[in-house]
């Protein structure tokens, strides 16, 4: 069982102590249900790691904890056997003590697009939902956040976090969490400054209660920063893919960037942009050795990459950022 008591006296001290209401009991559930399947050997997998101390590490610029002189060369082999047991890595890449995990998706080049036009992170209660295994979280505290919470109730992409949470000196992973739940979990408490979602509307049943529940944990004049599949169209284009769009089975609606700044204007949020629009490209989602299943290559139309298998257009992405009234 996952112990989060420490965070819990973590939120009380960052004047978030009202979410205690109901965040223990949620994360108890999700203990009870998570004591079938591979949560205990990813959890030993963890705890074998070596105990090694970096002689420093960098959140602003990359993931990188420790450098390769820090561990004996049999330790390195020992980290990077053990993490490999944590395969398929989807989101970095990270560094541990020289070991590159080099994951499937440059998320580092996501976060350079991001990063330019969002409000400064210095001091701020940040919350990242959808936050897979908590790449961007490190990127946030590297910004400077007071306070970062991430979403996610995936059980391997907690056992990722806590891998790397695990070599970060105390003082800054006590400020960064990821709770092993989704955004219907979570207690409306409208106290964060900025609430990141990237790379999970579309996956979304119904986006506008989604994006409602995103806006719900906002303070008011907080900063949502959205990042989405769209297509290209104007207000009213919406895609609605059939069984699959790229291979994936859970994609629901995509909106042109219009459109979902439409559905941003109807929540009564302010100051809605789009700040970037991105086609992605083969170097930035990719198989590698820490994840050797099939990625976006094996999803592009063969003959003509700017369409899906299915006909649809090629993933495109656009990072847009609002502000609640």
């Amino acid at each position: 069982m996952l112990d989060f008591n420490h965070f819990y006296a973590r939120l009380t001290e960052a004047g978030l102590g009202h979410w205690l209401e109901t965040l223990p009991a949620n994360v108890r559930a999700w203990n009870e249900t998570s004591r079938h399947g591979e949560l205990k050997k990813w959890l030993r997998i963890v705890e074998q790691l070596p105990d090694l101390t970096p002689s420093s590490f960098d959140l602003r610029d990359a993931v990188r904890v420790g450098v390769a002189e820090d561990a004996a060369p049999g330790d390195r082999a020992r980290i990077e056997g053990l993490l490999k047991q944590l395969t398929p890595w989807r989101k970095g890449p990270f560094e541990l003590f020289g070991v590159r995990i080099d994951t499937e998706w440059r998320s580092d080049w996501k976060w350079d697009r991001v990063a330019p036009h969002i409000s400064d992170l210095t001091g701020r209660r940040v919350l990242d939902i959808g936050c897979g295994s908590g790449y961007h979280l490190w990127r946030m505290k590297g910004a400077g956040a007071d306070l970062v919470v991430g979403v996610d109730p995936g059980q391997l992409f907690m056992m990722q976090f806590r891998a790397i949470q695990r070599y970060l000196p105390q003082a800054i992973a006590r400020d960064v969490e990821l709770l092993p739940l989704g955004v219907e979990h979570l207690q409306k408490v409208e106290a964060f400054d900025t609430v990141f979602t990237m790379g999970v509307l579309y996956h979304r049943r119904s986006p506008i209660d989604f994006l409602q529940q995103c806006i719900d944990q906002l303070r008011p004049g907080g900063e949502l920063v959205l990042e989405t599949l769209v297509i290209d169209g104007d207000v009213q284009q919406v895609l609605v893919p059939g069984d699959r769009y790229a291979q994936m089975p859970n994609v629901w609606f995509i909106p042109s960037s219009a459109a979902l700044c439409h559905w941003l204007e109807r929540l009564g949020m302010q100051n809605i942009r789009v700040v970037d629009e991105n086609v992605t490209s083969l170097d930035e989602q990719r198989s590698t050795d820490w994840m050797q299943g099939q990625s976006l290559a094996d999803f592009l139309n063969p003959d003509d990459r700017s369409l899906t298998n299915e006909g649809y257009p090629a993933p495109k992405r656009a990072v847009v950022i609002a502000n609640k009234g």
